[in-house]
Parts: structure tokens; C-alpha cells; sequence
């Protein structure tokens, strides 16, 4: 998709700092990041969530994250890394990609980026339980 911003960088026709490349996949520096060593991977091929994506590229999608996640942590001396995929909600570029930041003890950020809130009691917890299996089999 020529308007994508990713697509552009996958094809090379918008610069970018790339870290890792392969048929099917970019990962490159994000040009905002949370901290310095902040990456994107990305598939070459526009797709625009992780619902999107074929089945026979999540494992590739996920190896590749779990190898730039040692990576990042390695080269940027992290104690871990955070790692997530915004589908469509906060998504800035409506073309799939995962986040792998570094993270540091007491490095600023407190858990996920939104307040959590507990099930009200367990009946509730347990409707949203039977909601979620019911559509998991509607899928299969």
C-alpha cells in the first residue's frame, strides 16, 4: 500500500534505522521512542492487525520478536524488555507491528499505560469467561 508510512520503509522509499531484515519481516529504531533502543518489527506485507495476519507467519512474527526481545536487552544493557501490539486503539500507522522496548528497574513506567481495574465479583469475571469461550468456539 503505497500510502503507508510502514509499506514505504519496507520498500525502502522512506529512511529508516534498520535493525533486522528478512523476506517477510523489518525491524527498524522507532523514531519516537519510549527509551533509546525502542524498536518496530513489522511485516513487509501491509497487514493492518494481528487478527489480519496469516497463521503461517505468527510463529515467524513471534520468533523474530523473541529474538530481537535478547537483542535489545544484550545490546542496550536492559533488564527485560516490554513488549506489545496495539490493534486499531492507539495504533498510530494502521499496519501491524510490535513494539520491543528495553526496560530498566525504576525506569518511569508503572506497568501498562492505563489504569487497571478489578472484576466487580465473580460473576462478572465469569460472564466475560463464558463471552470469550463461546466466541473461541464460534472461530474454530
Amino acid at each position: 500500500m503505497a500510502e503507508c508510512l510502514f509499506c514505504r520503509i519496507a520498500a525502502g522509499s522512506v529512511p529508516a534505522h534498520i535493525v533486522y531484515q528478512d523476506e517477510r519481516f523489518l525491524a527498524f529504531l522507532d523514531h519516537r521512542p519510549l527509551f533509546p533502543g525502542h524498536v518496530l518489527l513489522i511485516p513487509r506485507a501491509h497487514f493492518e492487525t494481528l487478527s489480519d495476519l496469516p497463521g503461517d507467519q505468527a510463529g515467524p512474527l513471534f520468533l523474530n520478536t523473541q529474538k530481537l526481545s535478547r537483542a535489545v536487552e544484550e545490546a542496550l544493557q536492559a533488564d527485560g524488555t516490554f513488549v506489545a501490539i496495539n490493534n486499531r486503539i492507539s495504533q498510530s500507522v494502521p499496519h501491524l507491528h510490535v513494539h520491543i522496548v528495553p526496560r530498566r528497574r525504576k525506569d518511569g513506567l508503572r506497568g501498562f499505560f492505563w489504569p487497571r481495574h478489578a472484576y466487580g465479583d465473580p460473576e462478572e469475571a465469569e460472564a466475560v469467561r463464558a463471552a470469550i469461550h463461546l466466541a473461541l468456539q464460534r472461530l474454530k
